[in-house]
């Protein structure tokens, strides 16, 4: 019998550990839950040679304090209408050819590096070199 009692209990320490790793990994905004740190891949960049940039959404969002529409907007009218709260799509969504600009719509490779890397380069940290985004 107690075998199996403490085999119960491991399973659920377990299983409480695995929750809370769950919560800690995860961060809740007003637009749902996402995750601290995620790889940025999208199907345009199928035949793309350079790896997948892993994004830390908690670092940007609380540490670096950047509003949400530095990154998620929706125009109308030339201005971004975004709001906390709103839905978010996928970058591709929009910017829907890989590498070229549709009139104002930026491909989706210059409004990735216009809206990450000119930001790094503006704030005068943070990776700037491809080597340093896309690691081999």
């Amino acid at each position: 019998m107690k075998k199996c009692s403490i085999a119960v209990l491991v399973a659920l320490a377990f299983a409480v550990a695995a929750l809370m790793g769950t919560a800690a990994i995860a961060q809740d905004t007003k637009s749902g839950k996402v995750a601290d740190s995620f790889k940025i891949k999208d199907p345009l960049f199928k035949d793309s040679k350079k790896s997948a940039v892993e994004f830390t959404h908690l670092k940007h969002s609380v540490d670096h304090k950047l509003a949400c529409t530095e990154c998620h907007h929706v125009f109308k009218d030339g201005k971004n209408v975004f709001k906390d709260g709103d839905k978010v799509q996928k970058c591709s969504a929009c910017h829907t050819s890989p590498k070229k600009n549709q009139g104002k719509v930026l491909s989706l490779y210059n409004a990735f590096h216009k809206n990450c890397r000119d930001c790094h380069k503006a704030a005068k940290k943070g990776p700037q070199k491809c080597n340093e985004c896309h690691p081999k």
